[in-house]
């Protein structure tokens, strides 16, 4: 395994936002047949932590490009561009605002156990995230405008975890 390539080089994908998902699932499975460990347990000590380094390599370049978040911030790293700087947390006032509101539906829908509102706020959520990651196709494949992409990568890593602590809400209200 060529351990210079990039994850989307490694998985045999462009390297591009808009992937097909099917794609790179079949192009994971394939290669982690190929490099699992246990298909060179007979080799020697060299050959089978070559091997450990190459599976956790394509399951690292897998979970990256499958998390909508990841690919992107993996993305701009590929262009140079650091997405999630420590320093560099700034998110338009309007969506914070946004965030802000939706968390406290969430807390006043939780504390009330009301699914159908959590489950509503969830879809909206969702909504917006979806909305965002086809904001960020055009802005990284197409437009190739890395600075504003930047943003919306930032704001689809806090509407993906808005969504899941929403989700968690629902469950615990489902209880």
């Amino acid at each position: 395994m060529d351990f210079t390539l990039n994850h989307f080089e490694l998985l045999g994908l462009p390297v591009r936002y808009a992937i097909d998902a099917k794609a790179l699932d079949a192009a994971y499975r394939e290669l982690q047949r190929s490099v699992h460990p246990d298909r060179h347990a007979a080799s020697d000590d060299a050959s089978r932590r070559l091997a450990l380094q190459a599976a956790a390599r394509v399951n690292e370049a897998y979970r990256t490009l499958a998390d909508p978040v990841g690919r992107a911030g993996y993305l701009l790293s590929l262009s140079g561009v650091e997405a999630f700087g420590e320093t560099d947390t700034a998110l338009a006032f309007d969506f914070l605002e946004r965030q802000l509101d939706r968390r406290e539906r969430a807390s006043l829908a939780a504390e009330a156990h009301d699914e159908s509102a959590l489950e509503v706020l969830l879809d909206e959520v969702r909504g917006e995230a979806v909305a965002t990651e086809s904001m960020l196709a055009k802005l990284l494949d197409t437009d190739r405008r890395f600075a504003e992409a930047r943003g919306r990568v930032r704001e689809l890593r806090f509407l993906s975890k808005l969504a899941e602590d929403v989700d968690a809400m629902l469950a615990e209200a489902a209880a």
